[in-house]
C-alpha cells in the first residue's frame, strides 16, 4: 500500500463538475492499493495517518508536535492506482503491480471506514471516477508512505 499524505490548509475533489469531497486544514491522501495488499497493510497504514505528528504546535513553533487528530483536523481520502505505476521499461507505465478494481475498491473502504472511527470529518474522492483535485499544500508537507505485503 501507497500513500501520499500532504498536509492542506485545504483541498477538494471534482466530478462531473459537482464537488464530491471537501475539508480545511489536515491531510489530503492520494491512496494506491497494490495487488498484494490486505487489511493488515490497511490497518498499519490508517494508523500512520492518524498519528504522525505533521501539524505545529499552537505556540507557532515551527516543529511538528500534533498530529491530525490532536488538532481536530479533517481527511481527504483519493484513490489513485497509478501510485503503482512502474515507468522503468517502455514508454508506457505498467500497473501490474495494482490491485483489481474490486479488490482495490473494498480495500480503499475498508481503510476510509477506519479512518471514519477516527471521528475526526473524512471526505473521499469517488472510486474509479476520472476526478479534479485541488490541493492546497501547507508547507509543503508531502511523504510517501508505503507497507509492502510480507
Amino acid at each position: 500500500m501507497r500513500v501520499v499524505i500532504q498536509r492542506v490548509k485545504s483541498s477538494q475533489v471534482v466530478v462531473n463538475g459537482e464537488i464530491v469531497g471537501k475539508i480545511g486544514r489536515g491531510l489530503n491522501l492520494l491512496v494506491g492499493i497494490a495487488n498484494t495488499d490486505t487489511n493488515v497493510e490497511i490497518d498499519w497504514m490508517v494508523r500512520k495517518c492518524l498519528e504522525l505528528r505533521l501539524f505545529p504546535d499552537e505556540e507557532g513553533d515551527d516543529r511538528w508536535q500534533n498530529s491530525v487528530q490532536e488538532i481536530g483536523g479533517d481527511l481527504l481520502v483519493v484513490s489513485q492506482f497509478t501510485l503503482y505505476g512502474d515507468c522503468r521499461k517502455g514508454r508506457r507505465p505498467s500497473f501490474d503491480r495494482s490491485a483489481a478494481p474490486q479488490s482495490a475498491a473494498d480495500l480503499y473502504n475498508h481503510f476510509v471506514t477506519k479512518l471514519k472511527a477516527s471521528g475526526l470529518q473524512v471526505e473521499t474522492g469517488q472510486f474509479g471516477a476520472m476526478m479534479h483535485v485541488t490541493i492546497e499544500n501547507d508547507g509543503p508537507v508531502t511523504l510517501l508512505l508505503e507497507k509492502e505485503a510480507i
